[in-house]
């Protein structure tokens, strides 16, 4: 049989012809019309899908549903419509309170959590889900609203890869890059806080290093140059980080820790000195001493992870 078909092009044709087709015209539910709610639907309908939506207040998705969307009156009805049920919330919080209630209608569908939270909270769902014999794929958004449904969009999913490959032609509607990284409900949830926890910290750094600039005057537009030269270093400082804190090993021949807590204490000091807070700053330092403290002062910057780990207890 399978010899057959591959010697017949038209049968190949036929079958990769249904596979598309089936994925064209796949049924689609969104719950949630935040600004990113709306991005997805908008995807799913701009890639062919019949798509539902709801919304836990009346007012939005007109547009979608110019565009050919459903309006659902409830949440049953929206999740009734379709084999696919999206769902992106404040939280899971408000997620369970949706979810639910409904949890019959759910039974025997697909629900992919794209609601952003914490691991833990994660694997709650999915357990809840089990329990209610609804086949669930816990996720996470890592592009802004504009991106969604366009080739550079970046997603998370994580679950059953069963699961996540009968769905993922359509799921590919949401952008060019959907990644299913394992079974463990929790891990879109941790590479997402991850990612955030150094997107975050960095973009405060940006925020602080305008701010010190500007205490003497110096524009943001004519330091932004130099920090966008700086960040030319990043891919391979990346690289030689995971490195070092898979191994152990922090080599510091070229900067040892001593040298670089004592350049933060300089920043933090300039900074006091123009009025602006440093408890961002005062938090990296405390870092700093207690790597140094654990006998890691000749090490490079990467052994403030040990300090990081094992963090003061709380008084």
């Amino acid at each position: 049989m399978t010899n057959q078909s591959h010697n017949n092009p038209s049968a190949s044709d036929a079958n990769a012809n249904a596979h598309a087709h089936a994925h064209a015209t796949a049924t689609v539910t969104v719950l949630g019309l935040g600004a990113m709610g709306q991005a997805l639907a908008g995807a799913f309908l701009e890639a062919g899908h019949r798509t539902t939506v709801w919304n836990r207040t009346p007012g939005k998705g007109d547009d979608l549903v110019s565009r050919g969307a459903t309006r659902a009156v409830t949440a049953a009805d929206a999740v009734r419509a379709s084999d696919l049920v999206v769902v992106c919330l404040y939280d899971y919080d408000v997620s369970q309170a949706v979810l639910g209630p409904i949890a019959a209608d759910l039974s025997g569908r697909v629900l992919v959590n794209l609601t952003s939270d914490t691991p833990e909270r994660s694997r709650e769902a999915a357990a809840w889900a089990a329990g209610q014999g609804i086949d669930y794929l816990d996720g996470a958004i890592l592009v802004p609203v504009t991106v969604i449904g366009t080739a550079d969009a970046l997603l998370f999913h994580s679950g059953p890869k069963s699961v996540y490959e009968k769905h993922e032609g359509t799921l590919k509607a949401l952008g060019g890059n959907n990644v299913h990284l394992g079974e463990d409900h929790g891990l879109a949830a941790v590479y997402d806080n991850a990612l955030l926890d150094f997107f975050w910290t960095s973009m405060s750094g940006l925020v602080h290093a305008f701010a010190l600039a500007g205490a003497d005057g110096v524009k943001g537009a004519d330091l932004a140059p130099y920090l966008s030269a700086l960040l030319s270093i990043f891919p391979e400082a990346v690289e030689s980080t995971a490195v070092e804190v898979d191994s152990g090993a922090y080599p510091g021949d070229q900067a040892p820790l001593v040298t670089e807590a004592a350049n933060v204490d300089h920043i933090i000091h300039a900074s006091a000195h123009r009025g602006l807070d440093v408890q961002s700053l005062n938090g990296i330092k405390a870092v700093l001493d207690r790597a140094i403290a654990k006998g890691h002062g000749a090490d490079g910057w990467t052994a403030v992870i040990e300090a990081v780990r094992a963090p003061e207890p709380a008084h």
